[in-house]
């Protein structure tokens, strides 16, 4: 993740959250990976329709889709415990 203060979309987030790829998020969200490279970059908006299944892929509501492309920053991983 990157340092604090550094936004980065939610989108981008949400999948570093779950180590997933581009090529993967793509795959579950059925859409082409140029398109979801593209929109984590921030270089291309997705249309509502292809909002809606980026949601679905990360099990959101369609009601969250259109929050994906908010600049966050994000959440300080918690402490690590040591085993």
């Amino acid at each position: 993740m990157p340092e604090k203060g550094v936004k980065m979309l939610r989108l981008e987030i949400l999948r570093l959250g779950e180590d997933w790829s581009n090529a993967e998020l793509a795959r579950r969200s059925g859409l082409n990976v140029t398109t979801v490279n593209e929109a984590c970059r921030g270089q291309r908006r997705p249309g509502p329709h292809q909002l809606v299944s980026l949601a679905a892929a990360f099990s959101l509501g369609p009601e969250m889709a259109g929050t994906l492309l908010d600049e966050v920053e994000p959440a300080s991983p918690g402490p690590r415990h040591e085993l």
